[in-house]
């Protein structure tokens, strides 16, 4: 059964395993009770150079580093302010700070109970 939803956003979070839990401990204050964590190996556009190396041991080539990604969904509303707390929490100000990445969900389904769109992303009394 379709029905009309409000539009949702998933929200994708890259960043050091260090800065985990600390952002998610804060995610109540935004209504999410369900999110998505693991763990990835990647790099940005410094090819994972660390700020600390010196230029004459840059290879050029890159170097994977260990990360975590956040995905959570919600709604688009709710987005920019969302944003914003993250990008607070994650700050330093140094290579390595993450990145974050935003969607369109066209619709979310919870399988047991069939609800669909904001509801289907609610705590229920079974859950």
């Amino acid at each position: 059964m379709k029905v009309s939803i409000e539009e949702l956003s998933r929200v994708e979070i890259i960043t050091k395993e260090a800065k985990i839990d600390s952002l998610v401990k804060e995610f109540g204050k935004f209504g999410i009770s369900g999110m998505t964590i693991y763990d990835a190996k990647g790099c940005g556009v410094q090819l994972g150079t660390q700020e600390y190396e010196n230029e004459d041991e840059a290879t050029g080539q890159p170097t994977l580093l260990h990360k975590q990604v956040v995905m959570v969904v919600l709604p688009t509303s709710e987005v920019d302010k969302f944003l914003d707390f993250v990008e607070k929490e994650l700050y330093t100000g140094h290579i390595g700070d993450g990145k974050i990445f935003v969607s369109p969900i066209t619709n979310a389904i919870r399988v047991r109970t069939g609800e669909e769109g904001k509801e289907a992303l609610k705590a229920g009394i079974l859950d």
